[in-house]
């Protein structure tokens, strides 16, 4: 099938559309204390959820969002969640209650997975195998500008107009990705490729994805590895405030170690058509045991506040956030392979399944809070170990180093 649309331009859009999340967790950081303040000034730390409710939302969304495409094409879908995810925006500004805000937050996870997962099922219409996760890592190394900037985008609009502005800078947001979907991105999925959206093929879809062991194997393993990643999001202005003491300064550090770790995706771009998936997705989940481990350790037998502490915890965040630009796109180029014929189904129940999952691993991770960062090395060190078990026993395909790129 013809590419219109020039590979920078493609990665550029298709990272935008991906970075819808990434910017509704992160530019909503700076505003948790601002929050806990005027909506649950007894139980501070329920703030929290405020990041977790979206996901969870993500997660539930995401389910319906690919066999929907494979339906009715990838455009439509994308178009549809992006207005459900505006018209949650507004929702949330408005709501004047924790649990009001909760549920909009909810749906508005549930418009973000139109554009989340329709883009991967884009990606696997053009690309496949190794080439598909060499375009996702350039597609990462884009994305990463986003949570680098968004932290300081929030702050800014809280400086200007309070913690409400940013639900308006998530409407303009997604009017952007999705204006420039609509009018330059053709459709990638054909009418004779479609499956109906009836309850037998659906069926038939789901039973496929789920007895394939691999599948399964990479569902756990991205589970653990989303856990680790959204409770360290959820901890980390916590942490940065009450460990450190560096709450003003928050956004700034949070803008270094997103663009450090967009240096995974460099990485990961420049080895995975050599070293394959597996063994890069595995070195990587035991760089991140080792790192908790001496985060762990470092607070139990010396002290966090102490010299050394801070760049420490610093060095762990880069650490997650770099071991997600070194996993999560060959899992699921992984995943995707043999299943190419239901792109947008599968890209369904291993986005739903692991996403849904993480949030189960992450909110008593970031409940757990202490004033330290005790629970979240914790967390990571239990989930990374587990996580590389599960990837150990993948399989790489040989076949998928010689596929070639579809146009080429």
């Amino acid at each position: 099938m013809a590419k219109a649309l020039g590979r920078t331009e493609f990665v550029a859009l298709m990272a935008m559309l991906l970075a819808t999340v990434a910017f509704s967790i992160d530019a909503m950081l700076p505003a948790l204390p601002e929050i806990a303040l005027d909506l649950t000034p007894q139980d501070p730390n329920r703030a929290q959820l405020i990041l977790t409710s979206f996901v969870l939302g993500l997660g539930i969304g995401t389910m319906f969002a690919g066999p929907l495409s494979d339906a009715v094409g990838r455009k439509p879908v994308i178009l549809a969640g992006a207005s459900l995810y505006i018209v949650c925006a507004f929702g949330a500004w408005a709501s004047e209650t924790l649990e009001a805000l909760l549920a909009a937050r909810l749906l508005q996870g549930l418009g973000a997975a139109g554009p989340r997962v329709v883009a991967i099922a884009i990606v696997r219409d053009l690309y496949e195998g190794r080439r598909m996760a060499q375009l996702v890592s350039f597609v990462m190394m884009v994305f990463a500008l986003v949570p680098a900037a968004a932290p300081l985008i929030g702050s800014g609009i809280i400086a200007l107009i309070g913690w409400r502005g940013i639900f308006l800078a998530f409407v303009g947001f997604a009017c952007l990705s999705a204006g420039w979907l609509w009018l330059r991105q053709p459709e990638t999925h054909p009418v004779e490729a479609r499956r109906p959206f009836r309850a037998k093929p659906l069926w038939n879809g789901l039973v496929e994805v789920l007895t394939n062991r691999q599948v399964l194997r990479i569902i756990l393993a991205l589970s653990l590895i989303f856990g680790i990643l959204f409770s360290t999001l959820s901890l980390t202005q916590p942490v940065f405030d009450e460990t450190f003491g560096e709450a003003d300064s928050f956004p700034f550090w949070f803008a270094l170690v997103a663009l450090v770790s967009a240096m995974g995706s460099v990485l990961n771009a420049r080895i995975v058509l050599r070293h394959g998936m597996r063994r890069v997705s595995a070195g990587t989940l035991v760089a991140l045991s080792l790192l908790s481990a001496v985060m762990l350790l470092s607070g139990l037998f010396w002290s966090w506040d102490r010299p050394g502490g801070f760049a420490l915890y610093v060095l762990f965040n880069i650490g997650v956030f770099s071991s997600v630009s070194l996993t999560v796109g060959n899992l699921n180029a992984l995943a995707m392979g043999p299943l190419g014929h239901i792109a947008g189904m599968a890209a369904s129940i291993v986005g739903a399944l692991s996403t849904v999952a993480a949030v189960a691993i992450a909110v008593p991770i970031g409940l757990a809070f202490d004033g330290t960062p005790f629970s979240g090395a914790a967390g990571a060190l239990v989930c990374s170990l587990l996580a590389l078990i599960l990837v150990l026993g993948l399989q790489e395909p040989e076949a998928a180093a010689g596929v070639p790129e579809p146009g080429t």
